[in-house]
Order: structure tokens, then C-alpha cells, then sequence
């Protein structure tokens, strides 16, 4: 009898913390589940394994060549510059990401993370909690300014699935799309939209939302000059990658007042470190990396990972991001 494929899940904990079982990967091979994995054990927890599973867990080129036995990853996300995948092909090693799995749940959390800046709901609701308005002399009242939608202009960075699907739900608001990408879709979605330079988008905008991946070019890339850009009365979500932004410079921007405020679910460094000057940033509300982490996004995740894994077995690999 053939020995069963060693299957090593290195960090699966986030995407199953008990309700997204992973009973399938059983059918496939020995596997082992680590919820977490410090760096300096993932050599010794993945140097037995032909298959591995990470989301956070880096794989750069020294780790790599560490891992003779290892012929395929699929990562448990849709990015995958958490392992050096030049160097995995390379090697041989076949990597996989989770493509589209997320789009509705990140949409989704773009729209709650810019109704909260434009509506600040949940600072109403903490007064009418403490009383303010049992004591009110009026009907209403409002704490600070409120913004409508309909009408204002979103740029969006990136228009891949996700940001086609933020553009969809803005133009349901009443939004006018203004959007940038290198590569001009030849399907650009339902939404009417007008393609821009990313300068234009930057200082034309009144809610600029980033769907565009992290690459080592693009690093920082919304920077003090960009910000500088902006309308003082705009927005700035970010649900892509935390390094896409100067966190130093976003925080100058918003202490200043030359923007009106940011929503962000993710910050270069997580978890987040307690220096991060976004913490103390007036106007800035931030999650914690969870705009993907809807129960329905985490069992299609899981079905994708599934069938990636099979399709690697059965000698075709799907979903692959390293190809020659």
C-alpha cells in the first residue's frame, strides 16, 4: 500500500475556530492541523510534508530550500506574497491561492466601515446609551456632521473581482466610480465606471477604497504626496494589504484635518503593534483583519482549499499563481 500524502496545515486556527470543520482533508492524505506556528518551528512542523497549507506563515527562499519534501502550497487566502514564489518555481513547488472566496464579505465590510465615517453610528448609539437623549430638548439630535452618499464620487484602486463588487454596491448608494488599475478590464462589471490616472482618482475622490494587491513595487505607495491630493472632506478605505499604506503619513494626515477620515481592516504589521500611530488618529476606525471572515467566506475558503489540494493529486493543479 502506497504511504498517504503528509498534509500540513500550519496556521489554520482563523479559518476554522470551530465551525468550518477540516474533515475533508482526511479523504486526502495523513494530515496535521497546528492552529498557529511561530517561525521557528515551521521547519520543523512542515519538513515532513509533500503538501502544505499557510495563510500568515512566511515561506521565503532559505525556508524553502529547507523543505526537500515539499512539492505543493495552497495558501489559505487569496494573497500569496507571504511565500516567495519565484523561488518555490524555482524549486518545484507548485503554490495556489484561494481566488474570489471573500468578494461579497470584503464588499460588505467597505460599506460598513464608510456608513460608520459617514453616519457615525455608533457613536449615536453610545449616547443615546448614556442618556443624552432622554435629556434632549429636541426630537434629534446629531454629534457631528452627517454625510450622504448619493451623489459623491468613489475611487477605487485595484479593479479586480473585489473592487468591481465595492464599485456595484457605491453605485446602489447613488455613487458615482471613478477607478484605476494598470490593466484596463476588457469586462469591467455592471457599475458605470470611467478609469482614471491614479492622481486624478486621489484628488478627485470623495471616498477612495484600495482592492489592489501588495507588491514589492508598490509598498507604501499611499504616501504623504497622495494624501496630499485628497479633498480635506474625503476618505480613505483600506481592505487590501496594510503596506499599502504609509501608516506614519495617514496618521499626519488625519491628525491635520487633510482628510476627513479613514476605515481600515487591515495595518502592515498584525497583529497590530502598540505603537501604531493609527491607534491614537482621530476619524480612523479600524478592525481587525475581518472583512473575509464571514462564516459563509470561510466555508467557500474551505471548499476551494479542498479541491485545491485534490487537484494537485490528481496531477492538475488549479488555482496556481507560480506558473512556468
Amino acid at each position: 500500500m502506497a504511504d498517504k500524502t503528509k498534509i500540513v496545515v500550519l496556521d489554520g486556527y482563523t479559518i476554522n475556530p470551530g465551525d468550518n470543520p477540516w474533515d475533508r482533508l482526511s479523504a486526502l492524505g495523513e494530515y496535521t492541523i497546528y492552529d498557529r506556528t511561530p517561525p521557528e518551528f515551521k521547519l520543523e512542523r512542515g519538513g515532513e510534508a509533500e503538501v502544505i497549507l499557510l495563510s500568515k506563515v512566511k515561506l521565503d527562499a532559505a525556508a524553502l530550500q529547507a523543505l526537500p519534501k515539499l512539492k505543493y502550497i495552497s495558501m489559505l487566502a487569496t494573497g500569496y506574497n507571504n511565500v516567495d514564489v519565484a523561488a518555490a518555481r524555482k524549486l518545484g513547488i507548485t503554490v495556489s491561492n484561494i481566488p474570489a472566496y471573500s468578494t461579497e464579505s470584503v464588499a460588505q465590510t467597505a460599506f460598513a466601515l464608510l456608513l460608520e465615517l459617514a453616519m457615525h453610528v455608533g457613536l449615536h448609539d453610545d449616547a443615546v446609551k448614556k442618556g443624552e437623549w432622554v435629556v434632549s430638548p429636541d426630537h434629534a439630535f446629531w454629534k457631528t456632521p452627517l454625510v450622504e452618499l448619493d451623489g459623491l464620487t468613489l475611487g477605487v484602486v485595484g479593479y479586480g473581482t473585489i473592487g468591481r463588487a465595492v464599485a456595484r454596491v457605491a453605485s446602489a448608494f447613488g455613487m458615482k466610480i471613478i477607478a484605476y488599475t494598470p490593466r484596463i478590464p476588457t469586462e469591467p462589471g455592471t457599475a458605470p465606471v470611467r478609469f482614471v490616472q491614479l492622481e486624478e482618482l486621489f484628488a478627485s475622490a470623495d471616498v477612495i477604497s484600495l482592492h489592489c494587491p501588495q507588491t514589492p513595487e508598490n509598498g507604501g505607495f499611499v504616501n504623504a504626496g497622495l494624501l496630499g491630493l485628497m479633498k480635506p472632506t474625503a476618505y480613505l478605505l483600506n481592505l487590501a494589504r496594510g503596506g499599502l499604506v504609509n501608516e506614519a503619513d495617514l496618521a499626519e494626515a488625519l491628525s491635520n484635518g487633510k482628510i476627513a477620515g479613514a476605515g481600515l481592516d487591515v495595518v502592515a504589521h498584525e497583529p497590530m503593534l502598540s505603537d501604531n500611530p493609527l491607534l491614537t488618529a482621530p476619524n480612523c476606525i479600524i478592525t481587525p483583519h475581518i472583512a473575509w471572515a464571514s462564516l459563509a467566506a470561510r466555508r467557500r475558503l474551505m471548499d476551494i482549499a479542498v479541491a485545491n489540494v485534490t487537484a494537485y493529486l490528481a496531477g492538475s493543479p488549479i488555482n496556481v499563481v507560480n506558473q512556468r
